[in-house]
């Protein structure tokens, strides 16, 4: 599923007044803080993760693997804060069409 810019707006609308569901601590991206966030997006499908880093390279690989191992859109990124949405079965958010 591909999400079009309306429905990326949408999102964003909706993400704005969230607050960070998980936080990376010091170990950095674990197994255990992928589940927590896959575990996050099943029961919400559209959260917040902060990520502390100061490097802006370190930062980015880290959304783009979490992207990558959640299987979830990259909705937005914010300084150390990235949206993301994933579609569960119960269809919480209803998107607009394209």
């Amino acid at each position: 599923m591909k999400l079009s810019n309306k429905q990326k707006q949408y999102l964003k609308s909706l993400a704005h007044p969230l607050k960070p569901v998980v936080l990376l601590g010091a170990n950095g991206l674990t197994e255990g803080v992928i589940a927590e966030i896959d575990s996050a997006l099943d029961i919400h499908e559209l959260i917040k993760v902060k990520v502390p880093t100061t490097d802006r390279e370190t930062k980015a690989l880290i959304f783009d693997a979490i992207v990558r191992e959640t299987g979830a859109h990259k909705v937005q990124s914010i300084g150390h804060i990235i949206a993301l949405y994933r579609q569960s079965e119960d269809r919480k958010i209803q998107l607009p069409r394209n």
